[in-house]
């Protein structure tokens, strides 16, 4: 059965109005959160080259989300780009649920944090509200641990937005198909300017960023 003309004309009608909604919120979103991004990639890229890793979680879709950022930093889809470590806590699920039984359904990722984390690592917790009690959770060990933290959320960005994070990345919509989509670019973006500033070398000697200072 074929699409009638009135249903083609309605579905590209759809079609067009999501993606001018998607492009006008990356434009107007990107510009704005520039130069943020760019100290996001700085800090991050002299943590990867004092010899920290990148670990990454989410629940849910965002779970996904997790292990395609560590997937980018681990094996680089661009060649000649360096690998950097990176895990993502979602990939564990054993662990995940025996620590769930252990410690309640807020604690899987801090603790599995609390065992996995070293000094210089990085820790993202993507989520699309910023209120999942997993994510908040770990990102609140994180900065326990002196860890830096990067948050990737949506809307206003719940708890997140009022933990103190050491960047925070909510994406101004109530859409979460838009949200994601923005959140996609987004850590697409970290990984390039991570590299961009790896391969200068001048830029991440010094311990402005060592945690121990911090």
């Amino acid at each position: 059965m074929e699409l009638t003309e009135a249903q083609k004309h309605q579905l590209f009608s759809q079609l067009e109005n999501y993606f001018a909604a998607s492009c006008a919120l990356a434009r107007r979103y990107f510009a704005e959160v520039a130069p943020q991004m760019a100290q996001a990639c700085w800090a991050m890229a002299k943590r990867f080259y004092r010899g920290g890793k990148l670990i990454a979680f989410g629940i849910g879709a965002n779970a996904t989300d997790a292990s395609h950022v560590a997937v980018e930093f681990v094996h680089p889809v661009l060649v000649g780009k360096r690998a950097l470590p990176a895990v993502t806590l979602t990939a564990d699920s054993p662990s995940l649920l025996g620590l769930r039984h252990r410690y309640g359904t807020a604690q899987p990722f801090a603790a599995l944090l609390r065992n996995l984390a070293t000094p210089y690592d990085i820790a993202m917790g993507i989520s699309l509200t910023g209120d999942e009690p997993e994510v908040v959770e770990a990102l609140s060990e994180a900065q326990r641990l002196r860890l830096l933290t990067v948050g990737l959320t949506g809307k206003e960005g719940g708890q997140m937005a009022q933990m103190g994070l050491d960047f925070l990345f909510a994406v101004p919509s109530d859409d979460p198909r838009l949200v994601q989509e923005m959140q996609e670019t987004l850590y697409h973006i970290l990984w390039e300017l991570v590299h961009v500033f790896f391969e200068q070398r001048g830029l991440l000697e010094g311990d402005a960023d060592d945690p121990a200072t911090r």
